[in-house]
């Protein structure tokens, strides 16, 4: 492929892209497989993952659109017949759904234009009418069997989650204009006429709901062949970008030999299917190498605010959620009556698949921008009135030093401007959870709940050249946490890592709501350390 110099971060459409030679990782193989093989397809992915390119490129191989292609895989290994066929695009991007009847209308707007591209009209008074009509006259007159390219079609019902039971009413109705909509293009005569179905979306909705009248359709969402066709491997990142990595090498001062390193904690992770293939986050990397930053890039462009109440209305015990475990069955349920966050988490890209054995998958966060900022966001949501938030960024830095006493003071303030009103069970599991979310917040390298041999382990932070292992206890000794992990042998699993370990025992009182002992043991040197009770006041 010859080389090209910009990268493709505004106008996201292939044609633009190719047009202005801007960097474009050839999928094409894995459109080619598609269209030669089927015709009815659905595929879900994360916000931002390319799912809008994708239907662009397809677009422009069904219009005929050769000299596009040049280079790229499908135009020098395949015998593709570059005959243009109609495609008719719904972008519910562009489609309004703010109410079901502005629902309707816009979808009928939306039909009325793609009959006038092709110099057709419609008389036909219902929505499912005009859909089927469309179709029919487009492949009456061009002779040629139609495309159907429906991209990001649950925005008409995500866009109404988190925002209350009215709100909730319309995504439902609008669910049902959906279904009955979607409907027409399985009906066998619709289907004699058609080349390709291909739709996209962030949630997966159970056959039984939205597209139980369109059953015949291959989700490639999980499976194997298609699990990198979105997303960068690290293979296509150093082939098609190697002089954009080394710019941002010379621009932040890292070496070439570790940008890669760095790029992968921040952006890659992803996994969609058993087979164990990672991919990058592709709006992250592209931003990452056009701004030569390392910043939280595709956190910026929003999260879902219902997610994060779905999550505390559940009462879900976050240091768990990168443990999470679930059988495949989770993958597909996905209904409006019956939200399940494991499926939510999964399918908008804040957890990924760790590792699957037998039917049993294993969650958790692909990288590090999504953990660190999904915690932050669940860290104001749970602290929600706090005072002054912003303490938290200094926890990191306190501990890479080893500057014990700051970090337990910082945290002790922090615990101390909490409301009172906030806090309805005033336990270790909470304690656990707000510490927890702090330290992650604040960028440190966190894990709760790891399992040994004999036990679980609290916290575990890791920094490139000293491990933290935490235990918490509650109205008990910060010696009694000491002590567990001694006992229970947490600091095995990492003493051959070569790094300096430290013990921490800390204990809350679910009175005074706070910190209130603290000791810490270096496991080499085997001394310790506690803070005196003048280091706790609160204030």
């Amino acid at each position: 492929m010859r080389k090209l110099q910009r990268l493709p971060i505004g106008d996201s459409s292939f044609e633009s892209i190719r047009a202005n030679e801007c960097v474009y990782v050839d999928k094409t193989r894995h459109l080619f497989q598609m269209a030669d093989e089927g015709k009815y397809y659905f595929m879900s992915r994360p916000r931002r993952f390319g799912k809008s390119l994708t239907v662009s490129t397809l677009r422009c191989m069904f219009q005929g659109k050769k000299d596009l292609f040049d280079g790229l895989w499908i135009a020098e290994n395949t015998e593709w017949e570059w005959k243009p066929h109609p495609v008719v695009l719904l972008d519910f991007n562009e489609i309004s759904h703010d109410t079901p009847e502005n629902l309707k209308l816009s979808l009928q707007r939306t039909l009325h234009q793609s009959a006038g591209d092709h110099d057709l009209s419609s008389d036909a008074p219902l929505l499912k009418n005009q859909f089927k009509e469309l179709i029919l006259s487009l492949y009456q007159k061009t002779g040629m069997p139609v495309v159907i390219l429906i991209d990001e079609y649950d925005k008409p019902l995500i866009d109404h989650l988190g925002k209350g039971e009215k709100a909730l009413e319309t995504a439902k109705a609008n669910r049902d204009i959906l279904k009955y909509f979607f409907g027409v293009i399985k009906g066998g005569d619709v289907s004699s006429a058609l080349r390709l179905v291909f739709i996209t979306g962030v949630s997966k909705f159970t056959r039984v709901s939205i597209f139980s009248e369109l059953n015949n359709l291959e989700d490639l969402t999980m499976t194997e062949t298609y699990s990198d066709m979105l997303g960068y491997t690290r293979e296509e990142l150093e082939t098609y970008f190697p002089s954009h990595i080394r710019l941002l090498s010379e621009k932040t001062g890292i070496p070439e030999t570790e940008i890669m390193e760095k790029l992968e904690r921040h952006y890659d992770g992803y996994r969609f299917s058993k087979r164990d293939i990672r991919v990058y986050n592709p709006f992250s990397i592209l931003s990452a190498l056009k701004q030569k930053d390392f910043r939280n890039y595709w956190f910026e462009t929003g999260t879902p605010a219902f997610l994060v109440n779905l999550l505390k209305d559940n009462g879900w015990y976050l240091p768990e959620i990168e443990t999470m475990r679930a059988t495949e069955a989770v993958f597909s349920t996905y209904e409006l009556e019956d939200l399940r966050p494991e499926a939510l988490l999964f399918q908008t890209g804040y957890l990924t698949i760790r590792d699957v054995t037998e039917r049993l998958y294993t969650f958790d966060y692909p990288n590090q921008e999504v953990k660190t900022s999904f915690l932050e966001i669940l860290f104001h949501s749970w602290t929600r009135g706090l005072r002054d938030s912003s303490q938290f960024v200094l926890l990191a830095g306190y501990l890479q030093r080893e500057e014990y006493e700051q970090f337990i003071e910082t945290m002790s303030a922090i615990f101390a401007s909490i409301p009172y009103a906030l806090e309805t069970k005033r336990d270790e599991a909470y304690f656990h959870t707000v510490f927890y979310l702090m330290v992650c917040a604040s960028g440190v390298n966190a894990r709760s709940e790891i399992m040994t041999c004999k036990g679980r382990i609290d916290l575990a932070m890791e920094f490139p050249d000293k491990i933290y292992i935490i235990e918490f206890k509650c109205n008990q000794s910060a010696q009694a946490g000491i002590d567990q992990i001694r006992e229970k042998g947490y600091a095995d699993k990492y003493r051959q890592r070569g790094k300096k370990i430290i013990l921490m025992g800390i204990n809350f009182d679910s009175e005074e709501r706070n910190i209130s002992e603290w000791k810490k043991s270096d496991l080499i040197k085997e001394t310790e350390s506690s803070s005196p009770d003048s280091a706790l006041q609160h204030t």
